[in-house]
């Protein structure tokens, strides 16, 4: 056990040190690795394309060359355009300063009389506060610092003025287009050998296991393409709207704000505030009242909360896959190692990690960190919420399930699971007294709650019901899963009733007293199989006609050996879910059913009989 509690240690250790050297390589190599990160972002982007030009026979070279030729065309037919405008902005701004003098002393008029006192109250503070104590001796102001020899000269002021860097304001001009060349160069090189660079890529992560690996990538590369084709069309729409508003609101040049909304809207969080910083700041120069500038500040937050929070979890929400609290983390993440680059690639990374986290083992605590399914089950939750003490929280579990399925799932998927865990954790005495008999109390109290809503749902028998009796085989769990089995049948329009946990001798006598048609044995395994063994031979040898049916809830063992063990005849009358259970005692309370042919042959009989009565 030592052994392997420190091999164990040694793992965590090593998958730490392993994470601390990846962050510290991504940091250190952020030259290489971003422009490389944006050409395979790029490459993605582009790939439908190459697939289209490879479909109509266009050589691999030529269409790269086509494609990189149209994107430079495009990236410069926008930025030259975008230059223009800021230049004719530019060149308005003169315009507006009338218009901002007024505005800017219209604010300071706003400055209220109490802020006044205040200020001049702490200016007399400082006042108080540098005055000479009492007794202290008093400093001559007036005396001048002699200087070298025998004149009086004031001190010199020194100015340090730094030698011109020509080398670093080279670099900040050069830096971007340099990486911007790299990013190109490497989108054609991954364009050009993207089926290589591919293999290469399963042959050294696969480690063996080439399935696994195809499966990973080929839906790693499909979630990000329809991820980013979704997106570009999403924050282009984005744009026209924003041109379109402003140019009803009456803000100049409001193309060149919806291309940049647009734009900045591929940076999370920060790319609309960005966007709409300027526009705002324009109306309040351009438009001497504050109408314009509410409108427009209005206008964008609108925007932005009617495309956030409706128009993007409906187009892509699925296709993400992440939590927002894991996309805003990875935001900051990225951004801290990376800049503005990390946060453009910070969801298509992210979202690259938890489909890798799906096949590979090692990596799967990033789907379940990262990931926006719950990984924790219904039942569990609700164990989990009784365990903590939160009764009210259990109930919104189970009542939102009620909201999306029936009834009877919530009681097959949800009660009896998280029974069975109550029993598990008991059986190896991590449930203290207290907290077991709250969780019983609490879902005995949930079952007869929900009985009470769905009384007007009993459906009525045309015959005579059967009359059947639910028995726990052994505690209270088996006797909460047999209250609510009597429940069902209730609801399906029999005759049912449920016994409490008693002495097994007292329980036969009392189905001995009652005759019921049916017995239910409810018996959560692995605990209770013996119990519900004994149970059906007391019951066999002192009622040998009654139909007893053994429900081992959620049995997942060897049906044929636990049904040998048992010693039952009919192996149908032994079931493991709420639904097998309803079916088999519904097919046993219902009528034989009349076949077609013996439906014909009455008919016929019937004829034949009339024919017979006519002549006489």
């Amino acid at each position: 056990m030592n052994r392997k509690s420190g091999s164990n240690e040694t793992a965590q250790l090593l998958r730490i040190v392993t994470a601390v050297v990846v962050v510290a390589a991504l940091y250190v190599g952020r030259t290489v690795f971003i422009p490389l990160a944006l050409a395979l972002l790029l490459s993605l982007l582009l790939a439908p394309i190459m697939t289209f030009l490879g479909r109509i026979r266009v050589p691999r070279l030529l269409a790269v060359l086509l494609v990189v030729v149209a994107l430079c065309c495009i990236a410069g037919g926008l930025a030259w355009k975008a230059s223009a405008e800021f230049t004719d902005m530019a060149n308005e701004m003169p315009v507006y300063k009338s218009t901002l003098q007024m505005k800017m002393r219209s604010l300071s008029g706003l400055r209220n009389s109490n802020l006044s006192k205040i200020s001049s109250a702490v200016s007399d503070l400082e006042k108080e506060l540098i005055k000479p104590t009492p007794g202290a001796p008093e400093q001559d102001h007036s005396k001048k610092p002699v200087a070298l020899g025998s004149s009086w000269a004031r001190p010199m002021a020194v100015e340090v003025v730094p030698p011109s860097d020509t080398l670093a304001s080279f670099e900040t001009v050069v830096g971007p287009m340099g990486a911007l060349g790299l990013i190109a160069v490497f989108t054609i090189f991954i364009l050009i050998g993207r089926e290589d660079l591919r293999n290469r890529f399963i042959h050294l992560a696969s480690g063996g296991r080439l399935t696994v690996m195809t499966q990973a990538l080929d839906e790693a590369a499909s979630r990000i393409q329809r991820y980013l084709l979704l997106q570009s069309a999403v924050n282009a729409s984005y744009g026209i709207i924003v041109g379109l508003g402003l140019y009803f609101i009456g803000i100049p040049n409001p193309w060149l704000w919806g291309f940049l909304a647009g734009i900045l809207r591929f940076l999370p969080y920060v790319g609309p505030p960005l966007a709409a910083l300027l526009p705002i700041l324009l109306a309040s120069a351009i438009f001497p009242g504050w109408g314009h500038t509410w409108g427009t500040m209005g206008f964008y937050f609108v925007l932005e909360l009617i495309v956030a929070n409706l128009v993007e979890p409906l187009l892509y929400g699925a296709h993400v896959g992440l939590s927002p609290l894991a996309i805003l983390v990875a935001a900051v993440f990225w951004t801290l190692i990376w800049g503005f680059p990390g946060l453009i690639l910070s969801t298509p990374l992210t979202l690259t990690l938890v489909v890798m986290g799906r096949y590979v083992p090692s990596l799967n605590f990033l789907r379940i960190l990262l990931g926006d399914q719950p990984e924790i089950s219904r039942s569990s939750l609700y164990y989990q919420r009784l365990l903590a003490s939160d009764q009210n929280e259990a109930r919104q579990v189970l009542e939102q399930y009620l909201k999306e399925k029936p009834l009877e799932d919530l009681y097959g998927e949800v009660l009896i699971p998280a029974l069975s865990m109550v029993e598990q954790d008991r059986h190896r005495n991590e449930l203290d007294e207290a907290t077991e008999s709250f969780i019983m109390q609490s879902t005995r109290e949930f079952i007869e709650e929900f009985d009470d809503d769905g009384d007007a749902e009993v459906a009525p028998s045309a015959s005579r019901p059967l009359d059947i009796l639910c028995i726990p085989a052994r505690d209270e769990a088996d006797e909460l899963i047999a209250l609510l089995l009597s429940q069902l049948f209730i609801r399906s329009g029999l005759q049912a009733h449920n016994l409490p946990v008693a002495n097994m001798s007292d329980i036969v006598s009392t189905v001995a007293d009652m005759k019921p048609d049916i017995v239910c044995i409810s018996a959560l395994p692995p605990f209770a199989i013996n119990h519900a063994r004994a149970f059906h031979q007391k019951l066999r040898s002192k009622m040998p006609k009654l139909e007893i049916v053994i429900c081992l809830w959620h049995y997942e063992g060897d049906m044929q050996k636990t049904v040998r063990r048992l010693k039952v005849t009919n192996p149908q009358s032994v079931q493991t879910t709420l639904t097998e259970v309803l079916q088999y005692v519904a097919a046993k309370s219902s009528p034989s059913p009349i076949e077609p042919a013996n439906l014909e042959q009455l008919s016929a009989l019937s004829v034949a009989s009339k024919g017979e009565e006519e002549p006489a």
